[in-house]
């Protein structure tokens, strides 16, 4: 993990005005703090703005959704409380369009490897215990039905690239429903892979299109993939099915 201060230094910011701000989050950081004893993005973003508009005191910033530390790309906070609202609602109602990619180990047949596109259907119940989240059967109590949708954009000696669009926004809902099928995101230690991938797995949320907390007009941001994506896949991004 970079210092605190490289990576306030060096923000990737997608989209910034008076009401919100859009980053590429870079994979090993925590989206925001618990326990206090991690060095957070949104407390980056916050000395981030704190400097830049020389403003005195606590600067507020809402956090509005997250992404998981392994995870990078595009990452929104709301710069006001009105704006924290009207986005936390979107995101809890299903309004904002997401799109993720990430490179899978096809340790045993999928849909993906006759199909180049289709869906996924599962029901969730988080472990606590263990932090992670397992498929169970529909039935299970406070089990939580997860769908997304997948198009496969390369295959390479083994690997598939994978576009992603959840349709619901449950806790690791992407790692474990390829892992349960025995497609473990590359670097995914807790779901299974035992491939290393530096700080962070191959999920990378490429895009988030969401509707501005006061114009209400359509914002799209995007997210380069991180460097490490081009190195370890440069064979597998070339390709197209």
């Amino acid at each position: 993990m970079m210092s605190p201060m490289s990576f306030a230094d060096s923000l990737d910011i997608l989209h910034e005005d008076n009401h919100c701000l859009a980053l590429n989050k870079p994979a090993g950081w925590p989206t925001t703090h618990f326990d206090g004893k991690d060095e957070t993005v949104d407390r980056l973003v916050k000395a981030y703005l704190k400097e830049k508009y020389d403003k005195p005191g606590n600067v507020f910033l809402g956090v509005v959704h997250r992404l998981d530390k392994p995870v990078s790309g595009s990452l929104v906070f709301a710069r006001t409380s009105k704006a924290a609202a009207r986005l936390s609602e979107q995101f809890r109602e299903g309004g904002v369009e997401k799109v993720y990619w990430a490179v899978i180990e096809a340790q045993a047949p999928g849909p993906w490897v006759t199909a180049d596109n289709g869906s996924l259907e599962d029901w969730l119940q988080k472990d606590d215990d263990n932090a992670r989240v397992e498929t169970v059967a529909p039935e299970t109590p406070g089990a939580q039905f997860a769908r997304l949708l997948f198009q496969v954009r390369g295959r390479h000696n083994g690997l598939i690239w994978l576009e992603l669009r959840p349709h619901t926004g449950r806790k690791h809902q992407l790692r474990v429903q390829l892992a349960s099928r025995g497609a473990s995101i590359y670097g995914d230690h807790k779901y299974g892979s035992k491939l290393p991938f530096g700080n962070g797995i191959a999920l990378h949320a490429r895009s988030l299109t969401f509707l501005h907390p006061t114009s209400k007009n359509p914002v799209t941001v995007k997210s380069e993939v991180p460097k490490i994506w081009r190195g370890r896949f440069a064979h597998l991004l070339n390709t197209h099915t």
